[in-house]
């Protein structure tokens, strides 16, 4: 996914939420472009905060990630359409577990609260 096409689907998901949406993205080279960031500095509603290069265990997506996977341990699908079904449906109970979510940001020891300037 180029970066053309990921602020579209941040772009989709701001209409979608009607609100401002922060980022938490690891430095993967279209994260940190040139175009991304001009993409990104077009957007007022638009936080994005950068993690550390090499740290996935300061990202939540990564406890998210581990916990869909843990809950489709031991299953056997034989269709990657059904699999597929499956990981939406656990992503979509995750969506309505706040106190779960929460915690996957505390676990990774990132404070939730807006970092003041020096």
């Amino acid at each position: 996914m180029g970066e053309r096409d990921f602020i579209a689907l941040v772009d989709g998901a701001h209409q979608l939420v009607k609100a401002s949406i922060v980022l938490v993205r690891d430095r993967l080279n279209t994260h940190v472009s040139h175009a991304m960031r001009e993409l990104v500095a077009e957007r007022a509603w638009l936080t994005v905060f950068l993690l550390p290069a090499h740290s996935p265990d300061l990202s939540p997506v990564e406890w998210v990630r581990a916990h869909v996977k843990h809950s489709l341990a031991n299953l056997a699908v034989m269709a990657l359409d059904r699999l597929e079904a499956l990981v939406r449906h656990r992503l979509k109970r995750l969506q309505y577990r706040p106190d779960t979510l929460d915690g996957f940001i505390a676990g990774t020891g990132l404070a939730l609260d807006t970092p003041t300037s020096p």
